[in-house]
């Protein structure tokens, strides 16, 4: 079932509710290249959003798994087709040896110190996923500095 303690605190006024996509599910989606889009999500269930949610993405078998039960609730549910991400590699959210440029320039932009290199090594990787994802959007940056308090950093 879901657990509310998987969505941040920055996101629950829009993703606690599961009307959006939360980032914990973001993540899997992006570490199994598809690309949801929200209406797909919202002609899902509660109860499917809430698998989506709380089924494990770790190893390849768990991909797998989560990679067939996306494609066949959107193949179920949607009349739009399935949206796949370009060439899947090392993302940066994976890589906690430096900061990303997409954060340092948000962090500039919204004019609060950004991450230390010692700071994002300890963040959680799905913290560093956010914080990436929340630099690179056009409408949610707005929550970039509240995750960054929430993480710890300001």
């Amino acid at each position: 079932m879901f657990e509310n303690s998987k969505i941040f605190g920055f996101e629950r006024d829009f993703a606690g509710s599961l009307r959006c996509i939360p980032m914990i599910t973001r993540q899997k989606l992006d570490m199994i290249g598809i690309k949801m889009t929200l209406r797909q999500w919202s002609r899902l269930s509660h109860e499917e959003r809430s698998r989506l949610v709380d089924m494990p993405c770790q190893t390849q078998s768990e991909q797998d798994a989560y990679r067939a039960f996306v494609l066949d609730r959107i193949a179920a549910r949607a009349d739009e087709p399935v949206r796949y991400l370009g060439e899947q590699g090392l993302e940066e959210w994976q890589q906690s040896e430096s900061v990303p440029q997409a954060v340092l320039t948000q962090a500039q932009t919204d004019l609060v110190a950004p991450p230390t290199s010692q700071q994002w090594a300890a963040l959680t990787p799905l913290e560093r996923f956010a914080l990436i994802k929340l630099a690179r959007s056009q409408h949610e940056n707005e929550n970039f500095v509240p995750a960054l308090k929430e993480f710890g950093i300001l």
